[in-house]
C-alpha cells in the first residue's frame, strides 16, 4: 500500500499537462526508486524539468524516466476507455450535470450538492448509469493552491474498507476539473464489467 508521501507525489505528477500514465518502482529500502511517466507525444523537456522539481520535494534521488505515447497509441487507449463529454453546473437550480460516454453509450449522472461535490456525485452517479459498479463514496473534494494553478483534489473511500483513492485535476472550471479529478482516482482501481479502464 502506498504512504501518504507516496500518494501525494503521485497526485503532484498525474497533476502535469500530458501525463497519461505513473509508474513506480521501488529499491531494497521499499522508498520510491524510479519513477515513470507516459506522456502524451510532445516534447518530453519540460515535463521532465517538471517531474524533476517535484521528485526533489519528495524523493531526491529518484530516477524519471519517461515514455512519450505516439497519437495512435493515445487515440487506442482513449477508444475503450470512459470518455468525460461534459460538467455542467446550473447556478439557478444549483444542479450539477456529468456526461460520460463509453462504446456508443452515453451515461448521464446529476446531483444538487453545489459545483464540486455535485460534479463528483455526479460522476459517479453516471458511471453507475453505465452499468459500472461504484463500491465508493465521497470523502471530500476541494480545491489546493499550487505554482500551476488552483486544481481540485477529490477522496473516495470504499464501503467495504478503510481504503482512499485520491484523483486530481485541473480544468476550465471547478465541475469539469472535479469529474476529471473523480475518473483520475477511480483509473488505477476500477474496471468496469467489459474490463475497460477509466479515463479523464
Amino acid at each position: 500500500m502506498m504512504s501518504i508521501t507516496e500518494e501525494d507525489f503521485e497526485l503532484e505528477l498525474r497533476s502535469l499537462p500530458g501525463v497519461l500514465n505513473v509508474g513506480m518502482s521501488y529499491g531494497d529500502s521499499g522508498e520510491v526508486e524510479m519513477v515513470k511517466l507516459v506522456i502524451l507525444g510532445q516534447n518530453p523537456g519540460p515535463i521532465r524539468v517538471q517531474a524533476t522539481q517535484i521528485a526533489n520535494l519528495y524523493f531526491p534521488d529518484v530516477t524519471i524516466e519517461l515514455e512519450v505515447a505516439d497519437a495512435a497509441q493515445a487515440t487506442s487507449q482513449v477508444a475503450s476507455r470512459v470518455a468525460l463529454l461534459s460538467a455542467d453546473f446550473d447556478e439557478a437550480s444549483g444542479l450539477c450535470e456529468v456526461r460520460l460516454a463509453f462504446e456508443g453509450r452515453v451515461g448521464v449522472g446529476r446531483a444538487e450538492s453545489g459545483r464540486l461535490i455535485g460534479a463528483v456525485e455526479g460522476t459517479l452517479a453516471a458511471l453507475r448509469d453505465l452499468d459500472c459498479e461504484i463500491p465508493f463514496y465521497l470523502e471530500a473534494v476541494n480545491t489546493v493552491a499550487t505554482v500551476r494553478g488552483s486544481p481540485v483534489v477529490v477522496t473516495l473511500r470504499s464501503f467495504s474498507d478503510d481504503v482512499d483513492l485520491f484523483g486530481i485535476a485541473q480544468s476550465d472550471g471547478d465541475p469539469l476539473s472535479a469529474a476529471r479529478a473523480t475518473l483520475n482516482a477511480l483509473n488505477r482501481f476500477l474496471t468496469n464489467p467489459n474490463d475497460a479502464n477509466l479515463t479523464n
